[in-house]
């Protein structure tokens, strides 16, 4: 009869606790999904002649990985961030795999802002935490060249602790920029998608 109590009580137990982590991940979704609509706006950048090192290990010119063709869909992140960096990410792996086949011919970036921290190999670990394919890049670089980025999107905070929630969205090379300020959803994304060219360029070879 005890035994029975006992094997109950751990039903119960186990089926709250199951109950408990539906429940959040039910807010995360919410939350993420948006309970406040991010503020969607347009705008035009001068990007700055800066190098920055891919997770790959690669130095390259960041003009030319923006202006490959593809459409472009870039945020700010560092991997040991803990409240808006992880939502950012899940938003960008939504995304991605929403896109399905297409996946290659949309360029996500995701840019450190922790450059002293996130290195090449943290950045590759950091990617298949968000199971990260072939389109979706990260960067890091010199703290000189990281900050340059931000003022050139208006997203520089001061330090890393102070950066909000931004997506940046753009069709193709020499269109104008969509801001998402706030928490963007993958509807969001996939709106805009609607928008870009019929036959956005692909990888670049060797990529």
């Amino acid at each position: 009869m005890i035994r029975h109590i006992l094997a109950t009580l751990g039903f119960v137990c186990v089926s709250l606790g199951v109950a408990a982590g539906y429940a959040a991940d039910a807010r995360a979704d919410a939350q993420m999904d948006g309970d406040q609509k991010a503020r969607r706006s347009e705008a035009e950048y001068v990007m700055p002649a800066v190098k920055l090192l891919r997770a790959d290990g690669r130095t390259v010119a960041l003009g030319n990985e923006l202006n490959d063709g593809r459409p472009v869909v870039l945020n700010f992140i560092f991997t040991t961030c803990t409240t808006i960096c992880p939502m950012s990410s899940q938003l960008f792996e939504r995304f991605q795999h929403a896109l399905g086949p297409k996946r290659e011919k949309v360029h996500l970036v995701s840019i450190s802002i922790d450059p002293e921290e996130d290195t090449p190999a943290r950045l590759r670990a950091y990617a298949k935490k968000f199971h990260a394919e072939r389109g979706w890049d990260y960067y890091t670089g010199t703290t000189a060249a990281i900050e340059a980025v931000e003022r050139a999107f208006l997203s520089y905070g001061g330090d890393k602790m102070s950066h909000r929630p931004l997506t940046l969205v753009r069709a193709a090379p020499g269109r104008r920029w969509v801001r998402f300020d706030g928490f963007a959803t993958a509807d969001d994304l996939l709106a805009e998608s609607k928008h870009w060219p019929a036959a956005p360029a692909l990888a670049l070879a060797g990529r």
